[in-house]
């Protein structure tokens, strides 16, 4: 049961880093800052977009994100809202504009 159970983690673990890059990449198109980034960075921003939205928007719309090990099409939806919020945060304070 914890050889089963830790290979469950780790195969979320692959599906959030691979689902986050791509909604981190979908986040940069959105808010046009794709050029500036690299794959790396996309999948930080899917990632902690994940995060933010687990925090804040899902007691608000009554969904899970990512991180919380569903992949369904409200959490992908929730955990893109999330980065693309992150993405106009982080222009907003770098710029002073949410472009």
């Amino acid at each position: 049961v914890d050889q089963r159970r830790q290979e469950e983690t780790e195969m979320n673990l692959i599906l959030v880093i691979i689902v986050g890059g791509i909604l981190g990449w979908l986040a940069s198109i959105v808010m046009r800052t794709d050029a500036q980034q690299g794959i790396l960075l996309n999948i930080v921003v899917g990632i902690v977009g994940a995060f933010l939205a687990g925090l804040v928007l899902s007691p608000l719309f009554g969904m899970p994100s990512i991180l919380a090990g569903s992949f369904s099409l409200g959490a992908i939806l929730i955990s893109l809202l999330g980065a693309i919020i992150l993405l106009g945060l982080v222009n907003l304070f770098r710029r002073g504009a949410v472009r």
